[in-house]
């Protein structure tokens, strides 16, 4: 340690002195060029003025006015060394300083010599001499003057005393013992801080630093100074820009300083050090006996601790050493095979142990060829799953341990394995029904696309249970799923060993017929199907009647792939249920263009809902007493900027299904307001609201806000509904029926009659109005058309004091009819076909009753 810190206290010294050097350098490039940067402007001056011979250049420099000169271009600079101007025979001709100059001479300076025979390394050379100006040393910057065909015109000077250069040294403080010098590029020591007169102009190109600055700009060594004698750590540098060197020095002395001072410390550390240790040394020998008896007593108790733990541990265990003999076992393995403790020793071998266990039973195969492979991979680490004889799944794991023997793990993982089982059967099977769920059957179907060979095929089913969401809404989610599991039962009886049947989800279900060899053979199989489930079902003292939906695709001619195959399957279902459902269809290519034709019809209608697209229309409806218009209908229309017109029956259709028709309905409700609360007082709008608008538990409320938002009257708007409404929750229609007319808006019964119509619907409920159907009043004027069913549809309304409304009037025949009937009003292209809100508005300013007219 005490070595160490020596060098680092050394190699402290070494980097403080290089990086003083380093800055040292850098300071005096920078200054000698800003000290030159005058000369060089002098002698660019004089080298442009054309003064090509000696003559005209000592004439021309050796005025005032150049003096002057001189002077001004000195005192911009911070500075005090003056400029000096010699002539070719070395007689000074001008001074910064001086005027009159005084006779002084360099003609034997050495750097003059130099500069005017141009034997000179550079044009600027510095050199150590004694001044003529004044005593002592000075260091001049000389630079030579060339006219304008480059001969020889003189030099000018520059001069810097040492003493300047040393003031600075002291400066730079690096403590006692410390130096540092200047020297020319030749050994010549210019300036040494502290001073030392006898050694300024004395060459030291011979020593170790000088000679290794020959090959290197920098060095860092340890000397014997030529200058005091002294061990030192030098430092010294080159300058980039001027032949001069920079150096500085310690001694060695100073420089482990410090380092002794922590010698003397580390010796008086270690004598104390060494009396502690010792003392320590006796009491831990005292301490090392009393802990013998304990560990003696602690080990007995943790090997006592080791043999209950490894007793009451879940898995058998057996330790074997490398002979193959049985080091420790635990309880554990004797129950888990139902041995006897005492056959099972230390000592006893892997296959006295083995053949035992055969004889007891829990042992099956060959002792041998058992023992033998156990043997051959006691040194592998590695897991097995053995069944017993009593059908157990034992984890067998084996471990290799140092020694060269290996411990062996036994767990009963029976239940384990079951329960893993059970969780791949869940996520394969559905878990009401048990049959193949969505994820397997697409496994199937990727097995059976696999295995088609030119000329076979299968065929996939895809069957939707129809009004099976009636069953669950009415009866409940719990005998929903009891007829799911019935109609997955019966679905199994209807396939074949090779066929499949999966349940999709909801009350969806797949079944995959392998093996066709004709269309007939999927025909048969549907009529099984149909017969199957159109056979009532008792679920939990319910009897229901269903039918089905049914697609088929056939693979390969429909699809290739899995998920082409699924999708032209549910494709063809759909086609099913939009032809009027309990039957099936055949996969077709324009199904699929149907599709995607209905889902560019519902795009078109979002985008319209969003941008205003769609707008409403009013037909009016007309008093059959006087023909007066006592209000309109609100009518939803959409041009469709490419296809033009498109009829309400199609996207009313799109929107109930898409769920849209609520948005939708909102808009028509509030914008029909809105509309009739700017026509007179006297008119009502109609607005048809659809069943799926019914099921809103909400659809009083925004009635509300409609009628709030708008100000319209409440006893001025109708609204309009469908027998579908009470059909599908007649109860629950029949409240929101009864809160609408709580906030005294009329309720019309719309198409009376043509649907599963029930008398007691007007029994339960006093609809403000009933409107005939146009079916009916299209066959009015028959002889044996539907004028008797109008007049008891009229007469029955009457005596409850419902308003009737005939829809479709076309023909004064019809009206005439309608009014001896005594049908109270009536709406049609007879009168007016639906009309924009501009021309609605028009009609009214414009219309007069034929009563008014008359009079």
């Amino acid at each position: 340690m005490v070595a160490d810190f020596r060098q680092r206290a050394l190699d402290n010294s070494k980097r403080e002195l290089e990086n003083t050097v380093l800055l040292l350098t850098r300071h005096y490039d920078q200054q000698l060029h800003e000290f030159t940067g005058l000369q060089e402007s002098v002698v660019s001056q004089i080298e442009t003025s054309a003064m090509s011979t000696p003559e005209r250049f000592k004439g021309e420099m050796s005025t005032l006015e150049m003096h002057e000169a001189l002077r001004a271009k000195v005192s911009r600079y911070t500075d005090v060394a003056g400029v000096n101007v010699y002539d070719v025979e070395g007689d000074l001709i001008n001074s910064s300083e001086y005027w009159p100059v005084p006779k002084v001479n360099i003609f034997d300076r050495v750097y003059f010599q130099d500069l005017k025979s141009a034997s000179a390394s550079a044009p600027i050379l510095i050199q150590l001499v004694k001044g003529r100006f004044a005593a002592g040393w000075a260091i001049v910057v000389a630079q030579r003057i060339s006219g304008a065909n480059a001969n020889f015109l003189g030099v000018t000077t520059r001069a810097i005393s040492p003493a300047i250069v040393e003031k600075f040294f002291e400066t730079v403080t690096l403590g006692k013992d410390a130096s540092i010098s200047m020297y020319h590029r030749d050994g010549t020591l210019l300036a040494r801080y502290p001073h030392a007169e006898s050694t300024i102009g004395r060459n030291f190109s011979s020593g170790p630093v000088h000679q290794a600055l020959s090959q290197v700009d920098g060095v860092v060594t340890q000397i014997i100074s030529p200058i005091d004698g002294l061990d030192r750590l030098v430092a010294a540098r080159r300058l980039d820009n001027f032949p001069l060197t920079i150096g500085a020095s310690t001694t060695v002395s100073a420089a482990l300083a410090d380092w002794r001072e922590q010698t003397r410390f580390l010796v008086v550390v270690a004598i104390i050090s060494a009396f502690i240790v010792a003392g320590f040394v006796s009491l831990i020998v005292l301490q090392l006996s009393r802990q013998h008896k304990k560990s003696k007593n602690r080990l007995s108790l943790e090997k006592h601790r080791l043999n209950t733990a490894v007793n009451n541990m879940t898995q058998g265990l057996l330790l074997f050493d490398a002979s193959a003999r049985l080091i420790v076992h635990n309880d554990r393995y004797a129950e888990m095979y139902g041995l006897a403790a005492e056959r099972l020793h230390a000592g006893c071998s892997l296959r006295d142990l083995v053949s035992y266990r055969k004889e007891t039973g829990s042992f099956v195969g060959d002792v041998d060829f058992y023992c033998a492979g156990v043997l051959r991979d006691a040194g592998l680490s590695k897991t097995t799953v053995m069944e017993t004889a009593d059908g157990r799944s034992i984890q067998v794991m084996h471990r290799p341990v140092a020694d060269g023997g290996w411990v062996t793990t036994h767990e009963d993982i029976s239940e384990r394995c079951r329960s893993e089982e059970r969780i791949a059967h869940l996520a394969q099977y559905d878990a009401l029904t048990d049959l193949p769920n969505r994820v397997l059957i697409r496994d199937r179907l990727e097995l059976h696309l696999k295995r088609l060979s030119r000329g076979e095929q299968f065929a996939v089913l895809y069957i939707d249970i129809d009004e099976f969401k009636t069953v669950n809404d009415s009866l409940g989610h719990t005998v929903g799923d009891e007829l799911l599991k019935e109609v997955a039962n019966r679905l199994r009886g209807c396939v074949r060993d090779t066929d499949f049947v999966a349940r999709l989800g909801g009350d969806e279900f797949a079944i995959v017929q392998t093996r066709i060899s004709h269309p007939a053979d999927v025909t048969e199989l549907i009529s099984r199907v149909y017969e199957a489930v159109r056979q009532p079902f008792e679920c939990l003292g319910h009897q229901i009647v269903i039918d089905a939906s049914i697609g088929i695709a056939f693979a390969p001619d429909d699809g290739q792939d899995l998920d082409q195959l699924l999708k032209n399957a549910d494709l063809a279902m759909f086609g099913a249920k939009a032809d009027g459902r309990r039957t099936y269809r055949f996969f077709e290519p324009q199904m699929d263009a149907r599709v995607k034709a209905r889902r560019a019809l519902e795009l078109d209608l979002r985008n319209a809902i969003a941008n205003g697209g769609l707008e409403l229309h009013y037909q009016p409806l007309v008093s059959l007493s006087d023909n007066s218009i006592v209000g309109c209908e609100a009518l939803l229309r959409w041009c469709h900027p490419q296809r033009g017109m498109i009829s309400p029956a199609e996207f009313i259709a799109v929107a109930e299904e898409t769920g849209l028709i609520v948005q939708l309905g909102e808009w028509v409700l509030e914008t029909a307001c809105i509309e009739a609360a700017s026509w007179p007082e006297n008119l009502k709008i109609a607005v048809n609201v659809s069943p799926v608008q019914f099921r809103s538990p909400t659809l009083g409320l925004k009635i509300a806000a409609a009628l709030s938002s708008s100000g319209l009257a409440a006893s001025r708007l109708e609204i309009e509904i469908t027998e579908a409404v009470l059909i599908r929750d007649d109860e629950t229609a029949l409240g929101a029926l009864h809160e609408i007319r709580a906030l005294g808006v009329r309720v019309a019964l719309d198409d009376f009659g043509t649907g599963y119509s029930s008398l007691s619907y007007l029994q339960r409920f006093p609809f403000d109005k009933i409107k005939i159907d146009r079916c009916f009043v299209n066959e009015i004027t028959d002889e044996k058309g539907s004028s008797a069913i109008v007049q008891a549809v009229v007469a029955m309304a009457n005596a409850r004091n419902m308003t009737t409304t005939a829809e479709g009037v076309e023909t004064e025949q019809q009206r005439k009819l309608l009014q001896n009937i005594g049908c109270i009003e009536m709406q049609g292209y007879l009168f007016s076909p639906a009309k924009s809100s501009a021309d609605i508005k028009k009609m009214f300013a414009d219309y007069r009753p034929i009563n008014e007219a008359v009079a």
